[in-house]
């Protein structure tokens, strides 16, 4: 990495932080004109973004692409355009302290909360869906009246690449800003003085960059991952539990970080569950590796990453079932494609029941009681997303009360993160924050309390304006 690059670097952040303290917090019409270019910008270059995702990675679903990286865009900043004017009001809060309580209010003092934008928000984001998740966050970063300085992923640098160039035809560089460059520059800008920084990866370079973060002191939001799991509910349609299950599983390859993890499943309803698995899956894909809708691994680290994780599950005795409907020879391919593949009889110390998987590949447990599934979710971390299947209100809220994970999607996976009006984050090692609609708002703001004093000289009236002795003396005598 050269000194230019932290040079420029530095320089953009102060001549942000300068702008952000001489224009002041913009207002309505600033900010809704920002949303709006984000929109026309993904608008514009909409066939420039489809072509470079799937140049990245060798082969990706257009129609896919154009849903997860355009739509998915648009939708959040249209909804906070919308929202802006309610979520800028003032909010009123009770002025009230013991003993006087609410006579506070009658004798004039009021107390608000105003939200003012944090001042410069730092943003890294991943590979995965390197143009949603390098926008969508800025619906709430924007909404807030925040100035952005952004670092894409070095995993795909033709989108990287052309998300600069977008950025730079729309935004001037004191609004905001891209550095491009591999994981030095990410290490570096990580580091900046920001006033809020937001990541969305892995773990493991999640804590990376909170120590880095840490230097500073600068607040952070993870948006991380780990392993999330499907618990299949006694009474579930196995059939339509399967399909979601592993449409969910097959979509990127399973290159999403509320991918379902893992399956904890009723060992009455394991055959049918995996014979299900093979039937929709091959309804989707009955050709593989040259079927355009069937995404590539990223890349070769990956490719190799996830095949280890197979051969150590079948080296300890897991049964693995291929889906593979056209037996497409994976050996000779183009691309770094790898079948669905469904584990059985995984054991805890497989690779693939320790790491998140991050590609198509389910491994399936086995259960009794529901309790029993319970207890396993609750003996790791807390994953970002839980997927229940039933129709048992009581089973599912057993589930969901004696588990904690970031979100929830009940008879689907992934789709709670669609919902603007929900809170999106982890809990603990899957991230901390949450954005999205008002709650990603209130994220990239200041809550700043502002309380106005009334009339009377409260301290005056409580006893507590000195000289105390002569108060005591006369509260004796009394």
């Amino acid at each position: 990495m050269s000194t230019e690059t932290i040079q420029e670097m530095h320089r953009i952040l102060e001549l942000q932080k300068s702008c952000n303290i001489k224009d002041g917090a913009p207002d309505i019409s600033v900010r809704s004109d920002r949303l709006d270019r984000v929109v026309a910008m993904v608008t514009k270059y909409d066939k420039e973004i489809i072509e470079t995702v799937s140049q990245d990675f060798g082969n990706r679903d257009p129609m896919m692409s154009g849903v997860t990286e355009v739509q998915s865009v648009i939708g959040p900043m249209q909804h906070a355009k919308k929202n802006l004017k309610k979520w800028m009001k003032t909010e009123k809060r009770k002025a009230a302290i013991a003993p006087l309580g609410s006579a506070l209010s009658w004798m004039g003092a009021k107390a608000e909360v105003r939200y003012q934008p944090k001042g410069v928000v730092g943003a890294i984001s991943p590979w995965n869906f390197p143009i949603n998740l390098a926008l969508s966050p800025l619906a709430g970063i924007i909404a807030a009246g925040n100035r952005v300085m952004h670092k894409p992923s070095e995993l795909t640098p033709a989108t990287s690449d052309l998300l600069k160039l977008m950025i730079e035809e729309y935004f001037d560089e004191s609004e905001m800003a891209v550095f491009v460059g591999d994981a030095e520059v990410g290490a570096a800008f990580s580091g900046l003085a920001f006033d809020h920084l937001i990541f969305t990866g892995g773990t493991a370079i999640a804590k990376h960059v909170m120590k880095a973060a840490s230097e500073n002191l600068v607040p952070l939001t993870l948006e991380l991952g780990g392993k999330s799991p499907v618990v299949i509910g006694k009474d579930t349609k196995i059939k339509e539990a399967a399909a979601r299950v592993m449409q969910g599983k097959t979509m990127n390859a399973g290159q999403i970080c509320l991918a379902p993890d893992y399956a904890l499943v009723p060992e009455d309803k394991v055959d049918e569950f995996v014979k299900a698995s093979v039937e929709v899956t091959s309804e989707m894909f009955p050709t593989m590796k040259d079927n355009e809708d069937f995404t590539s691994i990223i890349n070769q680290r990956h490719f190799d990453r996830i095949q280890s994780y197979l051969e150590d599950a079948k080296e300890k005795g897991a049964e693995i079932v291929e889906i593979n409907p056209s037996n497409d020879d994976f050996s000779q391919q183009p691309h770094h494609k790898i079948p669905p593949t469904i584990v059985l009889n995984p054991s805890e110390d497989m690779k693939i029941m320790q790491e998140e998987i991050f590609g198509p590949v389910l491994p399936i447990k086995t259960y009794k009681e529901v309790s029993e599934s319970v207890d396993y979710i609750n003996s790791k971390d807390r994953p970002l997303g839980l997927y229940y299947f039933g129709g048992d209100d009581k089973e599912k809220d057993y589930v969901l009360n004696n588990t904690t994970s970031g979100g929830v999607t009940v008879n689907d996976v992934i789709s709670h993160i669609q919902m603007e009006d929900l809170p999106f984050g982890g809990v603990g090692p899957s991230g901390m924050g949450s954005y999205h609609g008002y709650d990603g708002f209130k994220e990239f703001s200041h809550a700043k309390a502002v309380y106005k004093q009334t009339r009377f000289n409260l301290m005056k009236l409580a006893g507590l304006v000195p000289p105390y002795k002569k108060k005591e003396e006369k509260a004796n005598t009394a």
